[in-house]
């Protein structure tokens, strides 16, 4: 399946529920068709039981029936409710695995569309909302591919099957004054369904704010207990747990308010077929059994009645969660992966001109920005925060794309090459690392699942975190707990550059990525890398940098200010220009050898 796009949904998108439902339905028809099936003869032989009723009661009322003859219509009747309880599980299995699927399928094309979108949609979303929709929107949409159409199906077959034999098996009158009632039952339900649906999407946005704000404190949980906020965040968790129970009673409060429309109807319908049915016998123009078996009938009408019921209200929550559920489907991709080259990508890197704003924000993040990096050459970004450094890396990862000017790598557009290569081609250790809930040797190998555990313990060495993992008790089995909580600020740095450094790509990204250590591992780290460039693939490198010792060796550095670059050239010739790069660097060592004191 190809994650860029939905199965379920046009190239133009905007589906509607109705046909989401019924697409699925038409692509898996095999097992609804089975399911149908079996529905059909359970309906049959729901109606059967009724009418060998009748005919049981009136042939003992004329003395037809002998013992052995009434064992024979009682064995009967018992074989059909035995049959009758095999079908039913029969197409539960059926049916339910058949919606199951359409969630999985949901699922899996919302996480692959979440894993493809940019920084600007998660800037938008929240990620406990994401979640949400990932669990009870989809199982919403799950129990209206599924048990609302069983209940759907079953009930009016159910309806059409006892309507029939109450008409044209039984009377015609009889039928008549009992179906009195019905369209004041359609009416309610009519009203009913509009108030669940609005209640349910209620529910489900109120869920959405309860998960974003559950997975916001669990992650900062440190810092609410370090600021004392634990009451604060306490009492705003059970103000948003008492909006959920509320919505979610108010969607309960009008799905109940179908029980006592289907009651109304069949208590008035009864009254009705017994004063006139009762008015019948008497007359001598309908039998006991008749009557006893249309009485029957009626209770069979108990069933398609609460079926529409309960068929509108699984409709109406499976509606307001497609609504949730569809612009996360639907929003466009922030870069759009149409490019067409896989060859491997190790020559110069270029920047023409390049002007870049953030969506949403007038003032440029980059303005004519211009430089070229050789391969196998270092580049060193400096400069005060929010100059633009960073959103440099962003353009060369494809996170953002820039409105004016060119980005040409190995003499071609970046949007040449598809994602996957360039992917491949980069490795990148961002700001603040992110580690994954596993051992340390896990996340080392990340980029490389394949790489042999020397290989992983080198790249640690070259990271310059090799002896830290040794002292621990497990070593490299030690797991780093949820985003690396175990490890300190320093060591989740040096893990993240030994996964980069294991990735062996051509091009090296590192972004403000040495901040958390001690100037000498700065040192023993450069200076690795360093080295790397003769004897592996990283041949060229990128550092971002507050701390101008991390830049000081690099073949050239760019000192940005404003997004645009304010002076270049290598350490020796900044220091003569005796700009913001000269005074920025007399400052820090200065500062260093007031800390060494």
């Amino acid at each position: 399946m190809n994650p860029t796009k939905n199965p379920y949904l046009p190239a133009d998108s905007g589906l509607s529920f109705t046909d989401l439902i019924w697409r699925y339905v038409r692509q898996n028809w095999k097992p609804y068709l089975l399911s149908a099936s079996m529905l059909a003869s359970v309906s049959a032989l729901t109606v059967f039981i009724p009418r060998k009723v009748g005919h049981v009661v009136d042939a003992l009322a004329a003395g037809k029936l002998d013992s052995r003859l009434l064992m024979v219509e009682l064995g009967a009747i018992v074989l059909a409710g035995v049959l009758i309880y095999f079908l039913r599980v029969a197409w539960r299995l059926q049916l339910f695995a058949a919606s199951y699927r359409l969630g999985a399928q949901l699922r899996s094309q919302l996480y692959a569309r979440l894993c493809q979108q940019g920084p600007h949609f998660y800037q938008q979303r929240r990620t406990g909302d994401l979640m949400a929709l990932a669990t009870n929107d989809i199982d919403s949409v799950e129990m209206a591919a599924g048990e609302a159409m069983l209940a759907g199906f079953d009930g009016t077959l159910t309806l059409i099957m006892v309507v029939a034999m109450m008409t044209m098996g039984i009377d015609w009158r009889l039928a008549g004054v009992a179906l009195l009632p019905f369209p004041l039952m359609a009416l309610a339900f009519w009203r009913i369904s509009e108030h669940i649906h609005q209640a349910s999407k209620d529910s489900l946005a109120c869920f959405g704010k309860l998960n974003d704000h559950v997975q916001e404190t669990l992650t900062g949980v440190r810092t609410l207990r370090a600021l004392g906020l634990e009451n604060r965040s306490a009492q705003r968790f059970a103000e948003l747990a008492e909006d959920a129970a509320s919505a979610g009673l108010r969607a309960q409060r009008w799905e109940a308010a179908f029980e006592p429309a289907v009651g109304i109807t069949l208590v008035s319908a009864t009254v009705f077929t017994l004063g006139l049915g009762g008015y019948l016998v008497w007359q001598g123009q309908l039998t006991i059994g008749a009557l006893t078996a249309f009485s029957m009938y009626l209770g069979q009408l108990i069933w398609p009645m609460f079926a529409a019921g309960w068929v509108l209200a699984l409709i109406e929550r499976g509606r307001a969660a497609w609504e949730r559920l569809q612009p996360a489907l639907d929003t466009p991709l922030s870069i759009e992966d149409r490019g067409t080259m896989a060859t491997a990508v190790d020559g110069a890197l270029e920047f023409d001109q390049v002007g870049f704003s953030y969506p949403g924000h007038q003032a440029l993040a980059l303005s004519g920005f211009d430089c070229s990096l050789p391969c196998g050459q270092t580049l060193g970004l400096v400069g005060p925060t929010g100059s633009g450094k960073s959103s440099v890396l962003r353009l060369i990862l494809r996170q953002y794309e820039a409105q004016s000017g060119r980005i040409h790598w190995s003499g071609h557009p970046l949007s040449a090459y598809t994602a996957d290569t360039l992917r491949q081609a980069m490795s990148w250790v961002p700001q603040e690392p992110f580690l994954f809930s596993a051992s340390i040797a896990e996340n080392i190998a990340l980029a490389k699942p394949q790489a042999t555990r020397d290989e992983v313990e080198q790249a640690a060495r070259l990271a310059c975190i090799h002896q830290d993992i040794m002292r621990m008790p497990q070593g490299f089995d030690t797991p780093v707990g949820e985003k690396g909580v175990a490890l300190s600020g320093g060591q989740r740095q040096r893990v993240a550059i030994a996964r980069a450094l294991l990735a062996d790509a051509p091009l090296l990204l590192l972004d403000d990525a040495l901040s958390a250590v001690d100037t000498q591992t700065e040192t023993d780290i450069l200076l690795h890398l360093k080295q790397l460039r003769h004897t592996t693939a990283v041949k060229t490198t990128l550092i971002v940098s507050h701390r101008l010792s991390a830049v000081m060796d690099a073949d050239q550095v760019l000192v940005l200010k404003g997004g645009q670059v304010a002076e270049r050239g290598d350490h020796a010739s900044l220091m003569d220009q005796n700009g913001w790069y000269a005074a920025q660097w007399r400052y820090q060592q200065l500062e260093a050898s007031l800390d060494a004191v």
